[in-house]
């Protein structure tokens, strides 16, 4: 597929079939994510897969709008910065995440970003603390990685 073809097919899935991802599929999609560029070369954005469906499920509630869906995706991406690197890692971040999405396309897959990143829980009770805080406790990321989005992903639902 020529690139002009997956940028023009690439668009945000929030409805999956069933059908799981292979593993080799994903790690394929880590590597090409981990040769995008970043600031200064620091390397700076990390990830983290889930494929666990009942883990799937509880990631999916970090949010109360805009992540429920990743519950029915075969698998989910974590793209994670480490601000002890550089001041740019959303950006570095950024970066590996489109790489990402490109390389799901070229993979036959779908897939949609769920920011995490200064979001809250919840819009109207902010007793709920932040999506990231929840993440960081749910997956046990280590305190210098920051979360930048979680990214679903699928076989496309007709």
């Amino acid at each position: 597929m020529e690139f002009k073809d997956i940028v023009a097919l690439r668009h945000s899935v929030r409805k999956f079939t069933d059908k799981p991802v292979e593993r080799g599929i994903i790690d394929e999609m880590i590597m090409e994510a981990m040769s995008a560029p970043s600031s200064k070369n620091t390397r700076s954005t990390g990830f983290m897969i889930i494929d666990d469906k009942s883990l799937l499920e509880a990631v999916s509630q970090m949010r109360e709008s805009g992540s429920s869906f990743l519950k029915d995706a075969a698998a989910a991406i974590v793209v994670l910065g480490d601000p002890e690197k550089t001041d740019l890692w959303v950006d570095n971040a950024a970066i590996s995440t489109t790489f990402l999405m490109l390389s799901a396309v070229d993979k036959g897959l779908g897939s949609c970003w769920v920011h995490v990143n200064g979001r809250p829980r919840s819009k109207t009770d902010s007793s709920k603390g932040m999506a990231e805080d929840y993440l960081r406790e749910l997956l046990g990321i280590k305190d210098n990685m920051k979360v930048l989005c979680v990214l679903a992903l699928g076989y496309e639902k007709q």
